[in-house]
């Protein structure tokens, strides 16, 4: 019986229940109800987010393939195309941290290759509560364990990523997924079930109980019951998907091929409805056929399931023996489970008795859509005011009064540390396309059999989308695309993953309509398309929502693969120019005032868009005619952390800057932090060579871009002045040492 209860554990409200009696004209049974409750839940309908998505830019010259695929696509030249999407794991993450994030990996992966890719790189975007929690430390190592176990394992290298610690994230951690891959351009394969009598093939694992409901999962807040949904996390194997990986492939390379889905989240609900949908089509399967790993699964549980290194093919009539033998060749299984039909229904028989039959479209297309209620939320006007002389009253720490100890204590801050604790764990060389290191800048890998290379970058900043989810959006695609940019790439195409609080909530709902629009209007200024993404809704614990958290990945083409640029100095003498406008005082919402002042507070740094693209021309340009020997985006502590960095892993290679004096407060101490640890935007520091020196200056005058020099390399020492006054005097070994063991001391005992 389908009473209240029943409904509220499948995440359906009564008018979705009514809706669905409409369709079906019936009742539905307990199978149709879960086949509607996962296909209906935020994770795969979307149905709080999709009128605000489709004010998205999706399109250019470049675009191959945009949103509603399993990825996006973009013409990268010889005929190739880069294949790319970055996806959530948070909720099962939580739930169980090794096994959640290595599935995150996994299903990714299969994503890329689903499309006709081979995967040849990997990136994530983490974020969890304060470090110097016991919760957060487990969390961070089974996660990165998973990242690692599952990367490693498969050959795919991950090479770089970002990471952050709030408090907003104790309960509730951020585990996201960016995979590219490279295909044919006239190759690549879609998701589709089309050809009536077509044969519909189950490839891969077999199926078990885990992961039941993982969408549903997905789809709510947690609360002190989450334990409880363990079983619905996912169990992956690494070994098993790098046979499929390459059998699928295999497979694509002999025409038998109509489409090709993953089976992610709903599992071999959402497969089937897809692509049939996607195909004008309709689906027939029986469930008894499906390779099982358990005894008396029901027909309920084999839909819902979201085992993994499982795929639904659709194969051309006559050509099944073929695709057996390949799939037979790799030791997989590969199970004809049904047809494609003319109807437009997922009808699931089980030893030919129809138990589920349901119009693809009342699935996909059909289900609902809901324009959900915003307002303002009522913390963001009190938590936008920052008056700066107030910062100096009550109560000062020692370290806001001496530069030097503050600049310490951001080096020292894990959101800026060195994270080799965690990239060390991941084989970022295996492949051996890896031309930019973990910690350098954008991950860079060669594209084989070219001369060219693809540059990628992922950012976010929850605290500055807290402040303004407009204009925190709105740098999240600037930093990305900045950072494509300063390894000397030029950015072509975007990707996004949403990750917010509850959506019934008018306050998140505001917030993610405005982040939408931010990166919407930076999208179309930087000339970076969206061609797919994620959105991840009820980020929550106990009614406390996570900072809004839109996380951006960026592609970018390198023509030339030996001319990439990386952030670190190269050698002693070289001149430091700062491209870009100077510190404009900007400290709302930044790291200096969250490290020394404990505040999260103001408004984030203004963007200028138009000065945004010309910068980022400007290094393309640059670094195209070998013109600058590095660079490196003043983003997280500002100038002063930036050209620390600079210095960092270059034996101890020191730099004199000079910065001109900001007017932000009434106090000079202020004033100096603002120049020293403000992050105003579009800014970036090169290093060049003194005898190219006029001709970069001639560029960026042509480009119109402020540029001037700033300081030199060389030394043992970072020396910065601000207005002609000394203010940071630091040997690089102590910084580096404090800026290298913040993270690692949390786990020495382990490493040990």
């Amino acid at each position: 019986m389908i009473d209240p209860e029943l409904l509220q554990r499948h995440g359906l409200t009564s008018d979705e229940y009514e809706r669905i009696v409409r369709f079906l004209g019936r009742e539905p049974n307990l199978t149709e109800l879960g086949i509607f409750s996962v296909m209906w839940s935020e994770h795969c309908s979307y149905k709080s987010s999709r009128v605000h998505l489709k004010t998205l830019p999706t399109e250019g010259p470049q675009v191959l393939q945009g949103p509603g695929e399993n990825a996006g696509a973009i013409d990268i030249g010889d005929g190739l195309a880069a294949v790319f999407k970055i996806e959530s794991h948070n909720h099962p993450s939580f739930i169980e941290p090794y096994q959640g994030a290595a599935t995150g990996v996994g299903g990714i992966i299969r994503d890329i290759f689903t499309m006709g890719a081979r995967p040849i790189a990997l990136l994530n975007s983490l974020r969890f509560g304060p470090l110097d929690a016991p919760a957060t430390r487990r969390l961070l190592e089974g996660v990165v364990a998973g990242i690692a176990g599952y990367g490693n394992s498969i050959g795919i290298p991950t090479v770089g990523g970002e990471i952050a610690f709030e408090p907003s994230y104790a309960g509730n951690p951020l585990v996201n997924v960016f995979c590219l891959g490279v295909a044919k351009a006239s190759e690549i394969i879609k998701g589709v079930a089309s050809g009536a009598g077509n044969s519909v093939y189950y490839v891969g694992a077999k199926t078990g109980r885990d992961g039941i409901h993982g969408a549903t999962m997905a789809s709510a807040e947690f609360d002190e019951k989450s334990a409880e949904k363990r079983p619905a996390v996912q169990v992956g194997d690494p070994f098993m998907e790098k046979l499929l990986l390459e059998a699928c492939l295999e497979v694509m390379q002999t025409d038998a091929l109509v489409g090709i889905q993953d089976m992610g989240a709903a599992g071999l609900t959402c497969s089937t409805t897809e692509m049939g949908s996607r195909g004008g089509a309709g689906v027939e399967i029986d469930v008894a056929l499906v390779p099982q790993r358990e005894s008396g699964m029901t027909p309920y549980e084999i839909m819902l399931s979201e085992s993994q290194e499982r795929m639904l093919l659709v194969v051309k009539r006559g050509r099944e023996a073929e695709v057996e033998r390949i799939f037979d060749k790799w030791d997989l299984h590969a199970v004809r489970i049904g047809a494609v039909t003319t109807d437009g229904q997922l009808r699931v028989k089980e030893r030919g008795i129809v138990v589920g039959e349901i119009p693809n479209r009342a699935l996909t297309d059909e289900a609902p859509v809901y324009r959900r209620p915003m307002g303002e939320p009522e913390y963001l006007r009190d938590v936008q005011r920052l008056d700066l002389d107030a910062l100096l009253r009550d109560g000062v720490k020692a370290v806001a009064n001496d530069p030097n100890a503050a600049l310490l204590a951001l080096l020292a801050s894990p959101t800026i540390a060195s994270k080799k604790w965690i990239y060390r764990q991941y084989d970022h060389m295996v492949r051996t396309n890896t031309i930019n290191l973990p910690g350098h800048g954008a991950g860079v890998v060669r594209i084989k059999g070219t001369g060219r290379a693809l540059a990628m970058s992922v950012d976010g900043n929850g605290r500055y989308c807290y402040l303004d989810p407009y204009r925190g959006a709105m740098l999240a695609v600037a930093e990305a695309s900045r950072n494509v940019a300063c390894a000397g790439a030029r950015p072509l195409g975007a990707t996004n993953c949403l990750n917010f609080g509850n959506p019934e909530r008018p306050a998140i709902m505001w917030q993610f309509a405005k982040a939408v629009e931010g990166i919407g209007a930076a999208c179309r200024a930087l000339g970076v398309p969206i061609t797919g993404g994620n959105v991840s809704l009820y980020n929550e614990t106990d009614g406390s929502a996570i900072y809004p958290t839109p996380t951006i990945g960026v592609v970018g083409l390198l023509e030339h693969a030996d001319r990439v640029v990386s952030g670190r100095f190269k050698e002693t003498g070289d001149v430091i120019v700062l491209l870009g406008p100077e510190a404009a005082g900007e400290i709302g919402g930044s790291e200096y005032l969250k490290v020394v002042h404990g505040a999260v507070r103001g408004a984030p740094p203004a963007l200028d868009l138009d000065a945004e693209r010309a910068l980022q021309s400007l290094l393309v340009a640059l670094a195209d005619e070998r013109l600058i020997r590095s660079a490196h985006d003043c983003s997280d502590g500002g100038i002063a952390v930036a050209v620390a960095e600079c210095c960092f892993e270059t034996n101890g290679m020191g730099a004199e800057l000079s910065l001109d004096a900001v007017q932000a407060a009434r106090d000079a101490r202020i004033n100096t932090a603002a120049a020293l640890f403000g992050e105003s935007a579009t800014r970036v520091l090169i290093s060049v060579e003194p005898d190219q020196l006029t001709a970069v200056l001639e560029r960026a005058t042509a480009a119109r871009v402020q540029a001037r020099v700033a300081g030199n390399t060389g030394g043992n020492r970072l020396r910065i002045s601000v207005g002609g006054a000394a203010a940071i005097d630091l040997a690089i070994g102590e910084a580096e040492l404090a800026w290298s063991t913040a993270i690692d001391r949390h786990f020495v005992r382990r490493v040990a």
